[in-house]
């Protein structure tokens, strides 16, 4: 999950919304959003690779969701797979913040990640890259792309806007309203880039908001619209090549 846009409003009938793309190799093997078997509960799309996932729901008003921090050396060899973080969380009985301070005693042993966890409590923020202590997240509209919740990159700061505009229109958004918001492939300057190290053509071809390129890029983005208690709506639109849809899943939970 490479960019996760969110409005936390607690006050509010619709506590979460959120709009989230997923990046990775079209070659990883993923199965699209459904309900798990196993461990039960839980609503997410599934790393067929590794067994985890990088968003969904849970019992109880669960959710969480994922995103790596790009950078080299940022993915360590032998690591246990963060994807597993989501999946634990969402079977588990701990409450959101109880579970990212557990965690924080051992989030030196996964390569760079970014969590958001949710119960009926709050929303929770953690990352192993520079947020030592679970965050409270304040209301507001959020991005979360590969580096620390709301660092100012273009994808995350025209996200932001985007999203917030849509808030601002009057009714409120539609689940597909949410997944059209982040099909955005808008390219910013060169000047406006960040620095992750990877080089600029790496950073080029990461910058849209929806990533296309031959071997890797957006597979998926998902919208969810859930009240305090995690009732909602969520839809996924899948993508099998660049720019490919496959289809749009809808769900109430």
């Amino acid at each position: 999950m490479c960019l996760i846009l969110f409005a936390y409003r607690p006050d509010a009938p619709q506590t979460l919304i959120v709009a989230a793309n997923r990046d990775e190799f079209y070659q990883r093997p993923t199965a699209p959003m459904s309900r798990w078997p196993t461990p039960p509960g839980i609503l997410a799309g599934r790393d067929l690779q590794a067994g985890g996932t990088w968003l969904g729901v849970g019992n109880d008003g669960r959710f969480a969701a994922l995103t790596n921090v790009r950078g080299p050396g940022e993915t360590r060899e032998g690591a246990p797979s963060r994807g597993l973080l989501v999946s634990d969380f969402l079977s588990g009985d701990h409450g959101a913040r109880e579970y990212l301070d557990d965690l924080r005693e051992r989030a030196h042993e996964y390569s760079g990640f970014n969590l958001l966890v949710r119960d009926p409590s709050g929303l929770f923020y953690l990352s192993n890259r520079g947020a030592s202590e679970p965050l409270l997240v304040p209301a507001g509209v959020h991005g979360l792309s590969n580096h620390l919740l709301d660092t100012p990159w273009p994808k995350v700061e025209r996200g932001r806007r985007l999203l917030h505009e849509l808030l601002s229109a009057g009714a409120e958004p539609e689940p597909d309203q949410l997944l059209d918001l982040l099909s955005d492939c808008a390219l910013p300057g060169d000047e406006e880039l960040p620095d992750t190290g990877v080089g600029i053509e790496l950073e080029r071809r990461l910058a849209p908001m929806f990533i296309q390129s031959p071997a890797y890029g957006t597979r998926s983005s998902t919208a969810l619209i859930l009240d305090s208690q995690g009732h909602g709506l969520i839809a996924e639109r899948t993508h099998a090549t660049p720019g490919n849809h496959v289809g749009v899943l809808h769900f109430r939970v």
